[in-house]
């Protein structure tokens, strides 16, 4: 009888182990809606309140029902340790899914596939570029002095690549994809070839001008627009860069606003399966409130642009044309809260470089903003102010020749927004 009950006792202390081992993370879905790749963050104190106290070579993954959920942990203040758990996952309509999360060593995290990148690489020989996590763009006022792979900062998911010029510009472009592939790293590469030319991959879509093009940004001031470019300093910064998130800043000093010197930060975001990213523009240097501007190009455009409700707490601007540089149907928008909202308007189509105004001969491109139909919303001194830029190409899908596919989408993603995954008791 005795080792009966000793056995029983043992039984039952490995199942409290096994317990203590794979705590459970509970979530829902509040909507009666599929959501397919829903990324999720999560603090490490929000992790540790499940786990209880992480030891620095320990990090959690995820699973569920012993099958490893796509995930990264991310050191956002790089001080060397990590502080976010992300993870991507699929729910049904009004879904509750249990997880178990597990420790394992840093040294031994799982690789998953990567569906995220960022890259800023740098002229080395030839053909030739070196990848820098942290870099100044030489000043340019008056010139064309780039020298980076793809003229600048490039990030992309799976559906969609994005770049901003690294230099005075600093105007934000598109490459249209048809495959579910990473290509900033072979960007102005001889694998690649000419991304002007519509390869299997897909190829660079957009034409800016001296636009905002695909959600560059300004400040609204007096009526009158001041780019974000040619400042004093501006810097690149990678923060992380992983299979479900990659993340990095734009760091401006000197940014000249009506003879108001400011500063200014671009927390950018991109995360797998979306035809958009997110990005969240930090002001400083100023008093009261501000218009902070974001915009689409207009110069292909030969439909009126669309303005409309997402859902109850998100408004959008929209354009979608036979307007790609393939001569095609591209469609782009802005999504932010509808009570952020100051200004929807559109600017000249005036050539100012054909008028004088000529900051950079090499590429035609004026400082003044052009063929521009922008968003403006309210932002206070060093309080974030976030929008969501889209991009969606109807030679990837056919369901994007048609408006009303996108402003379905903007809707079903506003409403994801609106409606995030909750923890479970």
């Amino acid at each position: 009888m005795k080792q009966v009950l000793f056995g029983l006792a043992i039984i039952v202390l490995l199942l409290f182990q096994a317990c203590k081992q794979a705590p459970k993370l509970v979530l829902g879905n509040p909507l009666a809606a599929e959501r397919i790749d829903e990324t999720l963050i999560f603090s490490r104190a929000d992790v540790e309140k499940i786990t209880g106290p992480i030891s620095e070579n320990m990090a959690p993954v995820v699973k569920k029902t012993d099958i490893l959920v796509s995930s990264q942990v991310d050191d956002m203040n790089g001080d060397g340790k990590w502080d976010e758990l992300v993870f991507t996952l699929d729910f049904q309509a009004s879904e509750k899914i249990t997880l178990n999360i597990e420790l394992v060593p840093v040294s031994e995290y799982p690789e998953f596939e990567k569906r995220t990148n960022v890259r800023l690489g740098l002229k080395k020989d030839g053909d030739t570029w070196t990848e820098v996590d942290q870099a100044i763009a030489p000043v340019g006022l008056a010139g064309f002095p780039t020298s980076s792979q793809g003229e600048g900062v490039n990030w992309e998911n799976d559906k969609f690549g994005f770049r901003v010029y690294f230099d005075c510009r600093n105007a934000k472009d598109l490459f249209g994809k048809l495959q579910p592939v990473l290509i900033a790293d072979k960007v102005h590469t001889p694998e690649m070839g000419s991304y002007h030319e519509l390869a299997d991959w897909g190829m660079d879509v957009l034409h800016c001008g001296s636009s905002l093009g695909a959600g560059g940004l300004a400040m609204l001031e007096n009526d009158s627009l001041y780019r974000l470019g040619s400042t004093e300093v501006y810097e690149y910064q990678k923060i992380v860069e992983g299979p479900v998130r990659s993340v990095f800043e734009l760091k401006y000093k000197g940014w000249d606003v009506a003879g108001q010197k400011l500063a200014a930060v671009e927390h950018i975001s991109i995360f797998p399966g979306k035809y958009w990213f997110q990005s969240d523009v930090t002001a400083s240097g100023f008093e009261g409130e501000k218009q902070l501007v974001t915009g689409i190009v207009t110069s292909r455009l030969k439909n009126e642009p669309y303005q409309f409700d997402a859902n109850a707490n998100y408004q959008a601007i929209a354009t979608l044309d036979s307007q790609s540089l393939n001569n095609d149907e591209l469609g782009m928008a802005v999504l932010l809260k509808k009570d952020e909202v100051t200004k929807i308007a559109r600017t000249s189509n005036i050539n100012f470089y054909k008028l004088g105004y000529q900051t950079v001969p090499e590429k035609s491109f004026s400082h003044v903003i052009s063929e521009t139909y922008y968003v403006a919303q309210k932002i206070k001194n060093d309080v974030p102010a976030r929008h969501y830029f889209y991009a969606v190409w109807g030679l990837e899908n056919q369901k994007w020749k048609d408006i009303e596919s996108l402003k379905k989408y903007m809707g079903e993603e506003a409403d994801k927004l609106s409606n995030p995954i909750i923890v479970a008791k």
